[in-house]
């Protein structure tokens, strides 16, 4: 089972950029995945999140996208804060810089989003 997780806000604090996520149950439980996902239909980036026994996609929807493009260029590491819990996403930069040279010039992701991702990002 896969549970999708929205961003409710962003903020740049203590060198880092700290995405505050809704709350999940049983949030303890979850480590980053070091993986990163498209979702072209709904124009968003997801971040894989493991608990041992489920997927949880942290949904990085286009709105939040001009300050993904400041901690990428800036080299600030991405921690989600889930419940109390703040978790370092690893390999954050890699996948998404990966996701972009991908979708660049590439309408297999579908134009719009292949539109979004170059006018935010390049």
């Amino acid at each position: 089972m896969k549970k999708r997780i929205k961003v409710l806000a962003v903020s740049k604090t203590e060198g880092k950029l700290l995405l505050e996520t809704e709350h999940v149950h049983d949030a303890g439980n979850l480590a980053a995945k070091g993986q990163m996902l498209v979702d072209s239909d709904q124009f968003s980036f997801i971040y894989i999140l493991d608990n041992g026994e489920d997927f949880f996609y942290i949904d990085l929807s286009s709105d939040i996208w001009p300050h993904l493009k400041e901690a990428k260029n800036e080299e600030l590491p991405v921690y989600a804060k889930v419940g109390e819990k703040e978790i370092l996403l690893t390999q954050f930069h890699e996948e998404l810089e990966f996701l972009l040279e991908n979708i660049k010039g590439n309408a297999n992701y579908g134009e719009e989003m292949e539109k979004m991702v170059e006018s935010v990002f390049y």
